[in-house]
């Protein structure tokens, strides 16, 4: 019987991300994202959510937003292994300029549609360089539910965690535009892996995981 493993993937997106990812001797188990409450906080969220996980002592792998998402179940249930892919693990390495729009509330001032057609900017963000990479950002972009996007990236701007769990691991590109990786101390660095790179490096990506996995 395979031992499973428990994936979040990123804002909005789904199991696709992971689409070409080798998971190995391992079963993959895809949390699917549900409709945040009025004013939730992403601890309660996070409440919500792990009731998906049937397992004691879990090894979660959180892609982006789901490694953020990751930690907070963590401080919930015990986990064995944590994986955080294209992530950060505390406040500190949130892009100030993140930070600054969470403290002034910009980000409640952009127009909710900007999130639903990806634009030069979001390719180049994302790292979204061929037709492949940017057909997938497309079709996630378009399946976003628009609630819950805008309520994640209010989140996610202030997020204020300061906890790191002893049992984390770390992937992540040293191209990143949207979570540079000068402020985080990965474990396995992917070289030119963007924050897309859970895709477009699925191969990369697939051996360090093996190696934190095995």
């Amino acid at each position: 019987m395979q031992k499973k493993i428990y994936l979040i993937s990123g804002l909005g997106a789904d199991e696709r991300m992971f689409q070409r990812l080798n998971f190995y001797n391992f079963e993959p188990v895809y949390l699917q994202w549900i409709s945040p409450k009025k004013n939730e906080s992403i601890s309660n969220y996070a409440s919500r959510l792990k009731s998906q996980i049937t397992e004691e002592k879990p090894i979660i792998i959180g892609l982006s937003l789901g490694g953020m998402m990751a930690i907070e179940i963590s401080k919930q249930i015990k986990t064995e292994k944590l994986v955080l892919i294209s992530s950060i693990k505390t406040k500190e390495e949130l892009p100030i300029l993140y930070r600054i729009a969470g403290f002034l509330k910009l980000n409640k001032l952009v127009p909710r549609q900007f999130f639903k057609k990806p634009n030069p900017f979001f390719y180049w963000l994302f790292g979204a360089k061929t037709i492949e990479d940017k057909l997938l950002l497309k079709e996630v972009l378009k399946a976003a539910d628009l609630d819950f996007t805008v309520w994640a990236i209010n989140e996610i701007v202030n997020w204020n965690n300061t906890f790191i769990p002893e049992n984390l691991h770390r992937i992540h590109g040293n191209n990143d535009h949207l979570l540079p990786i000068k402020v985080s101390t990965p474990h396995f660095k992917i070289e030119n892996g963007s924050h897309l790179m859970v895709f477009n490096k699925a191969e990369e990506v697939s051996f360090a995981l093996k190696s934190i996995l095995n």
